[in-house]
């Protein structure tokens, strides 16, 4: 609430502190860096006017939903069922606030011991923590994991020849990368990225960037590009060199592919964004992180366990909660304050709802509708596959245009036509990254080729 301060209170307030004006408070401030126009603040609304005025400024947002989306890098236009926003629009659930042990109710431990549970069944591995904020963090958790698993991070680690050495493929979604290296600016673990010039990381690139400082690898599968990656021969490279293996999935692809714990990976993380929750101009989403079972106790977050009471009857707990506010700060793995509670509950019933049928089909159409979008794509002339790699719902093309161009005709036909991939990858001009989910039909995936055809075909002439 925003209580009004008296020109008495002001001046009670300047007078303790020792100075005479507000403007003394911002002497520190060189004048060319204050603000010393008018704000031009109009005058006060009414409550029906205020409602009016703020719902013509949200009618001017466009959302992914509004059109055509065949956008991807992490964000996907997936179907929700109905039946997640009734669960979770039920007041026990509805609340943005994630509850400490004292306050959560067994319903909401129950639900995220569930979510846990789905997830070790979805990748194959052994535990799951409670969920993260989302898929970049959950990244740097994971190589902030493997430090501690590798015992790095002490005092002993603040000389060069100590620091450790994480290595990532280029592959991997670069705004992932860049919340890792944030993460670790501070960190003894210097990040060494490896080029991946053919869309993948190969056996032999990274068996050329182990060094001897190496604690881990960082692989997306599928990639940013949509590409697969080699993952067992990489995870087996990684083991050969006692290096932790850390895979970044798409939840929807475990639907077909083979799960990280097949791989014999080490902690597999995700972005939990398509499992049941809208792309919503790009979050608030949710950080899966799994790993194997001798790792538990480096595990950042919390963690629900399952147990009974003085009576026999089944309950749960919060059985781990690794940060400074619950254990001692040497003992503590991350500082991660919660986890995305509402998120969790949301992923645990799209899961739940679907099934491992329903999943296999719902990566079933995205794996049939995303080649058959590039099949009728490459008859364009001028328009080729990038990379030369088996994918899953993304992929990338080649394109004789300018992509921005592109994109910008296509929007103006109300369809979100993809990435742009020179926006992080410079090398790669006119390039798109095209993302295509269950929820395109065919008549939709050919109003988008003609759309882009009859671009490419003017542009060309």
């Amino acid at each position: 609430m925003y209580l009004l301060n008296t020109p008495e209170d002001i001046q009670a307030m300047l007078q303790t502190i020792g100075v005479t004006s507000i403007e003394d408070l911002f002497a520190s401030i060189p004048e060319p860096l204050r603000l010393s126009r008018d704000l031009n603040i109009p005058p006060s609304l009414s409550e029906m006017e205020l409602t009016n005025h703020l719902t013509q400024l949200a009618k001017r947002n466009q959302s992914a939903g509004d059109g055509l989306c065949f956008l991807g890098g992490g964000s996907y236009d997936h179907f929700i069922p109905a039946v997640i926003d009734a669960i979770v629009s039920r007041s026990e659930y509805y609340t943005a606030y994630t509850p400490y042990q004292a306050e959560a109710s067994q319903g909401s431990l129950q639900a995220f011991f569930e979510y846990q549970t789905l997830m070790c069944q979805l990748t194959g591995m052994d535990v799951s923590n409670a969920s993260l904020y989302e898929g970049g963090s959950a990244v740097a958790e994971a190589v902030i994991m493997a430090m501690a698993i590798k015992e790095y991070g002490g005092k002993e680690a603040q000389t060069p020849e100590k620091f450790a050495e994480v290595l990532v493929a280029e592959s991997m979604h670069p705004e992932y990368r860049q919340v890792l290296a944030t993460y670790l600016t501070n960190l003894p673990c210097r990040i060494k990225t490896i080029a991946t010039p053919d869309g993948y990381l190969s056996p032999e690139a990274l068996r050329k960037a182990i060094g001897p400082q190496s604690i881990a690898v960082v692989v997306q599968h599928p990639n940013f590009f949509g590409g697969l990656e080699q993952m067992n021969e990489l995870t087996t490279l990684a083991h050969e060199h006692q290096l932790l293996m850390i895979q970044s999935f798409d939840p929807i692809s475990l639907g077909l592919l083979k799960g990280p714990g097949t791989f014999g990976v080490d902690i597999a993380v995700a972005e939990g964004q398509s499992l049941g929750t809208p792309m919503s101009f790009g979050g608030p989403y949710l950080g899966v992180l799994t790993c194997r079972q001798e790792y538990v106790r480096k595990i950042p977050g919390r963690l629900v366990g399952q147990t009974v009471d003085r009576r026999g009857n089944r309950c749960w707990v919060l059985t781990l909660q690794t940060r400074e506010q619950h254990i001692r700060r040497d003992k503590a793995t991350s500082n991660i304050c919660t986890n995305q509670g509402l998120f969790a509950l949301r992923a645990a019933i799209y899961l739940a709802a679907l099934g491992p049928q329903g999943l296999k089909e719902t990566a079933d159409h995205c794996i049939r509708k995303s080649h058959y979008c590039l099949e009728q794509l490459c008859k364009i002339p001028g328009v080729s596959l990038a990379f030369s790699l088996p994918f899953f719902k993304e992929f990338t093309v080649r394109l004789p245009v300018n992509v921005s161009e592109l994109l910008t005709d296509l929007l103006g036909k109300n369809i979100h036509g993809g990435l742009d991939l020179s926006r992080w990858y410079p090398q790669y001009k006119n390039h798109l990254t095209i993302a295509v989910t269950e929820n395109r039909t065919r008549e939709q995936i050919d109003q988008f080729i003609a759309a882009a055809h009859s671009f490419i075909t003017k542009a060309k002439s």
